[in-house]
């Protein structure tokens, strides 16, 4: 389930509450009991770059050894004429 932040815009508090994502969001702060909870923007806590964690971690990849083989590092280039040093 997600972490949602909230700051109570009456008093000011901030928390993290751990919610499903079809719950209602929050109103009511815990401590001054005013409904003027609004929920924040965050950043993730993670970040999927790359080409792909499925293809290059679990996937037999039979075409990154055929590439590591005839001496080319990789990449999307195919070896043919893009500038790499391959």
């Amino acid at each position: 389930m997600p972490i949602y932040e909230y700051r109570c815009n009456a008093c000011g508090h901030e928390m993290e509450i751990i919610q499903k994502m079809a719950d209602d969001p929050m109103k009511d702060c815990p401590i001054c009991k005013e409904s003027k909870l609004k929920k924040l923007i965050s950043a993730a806590g993670f970040r999927l770059k790359g080409s792909g964690w499925y293809e290059t971690d679990f996937k037999n990849n039979k075409k990154a050894k055929k590439d590591s083989s005839s001496g080319h590092s990789g990449g999307s280039c195919g070896g043919g004429g893009c500038g790499c040093a391959s």
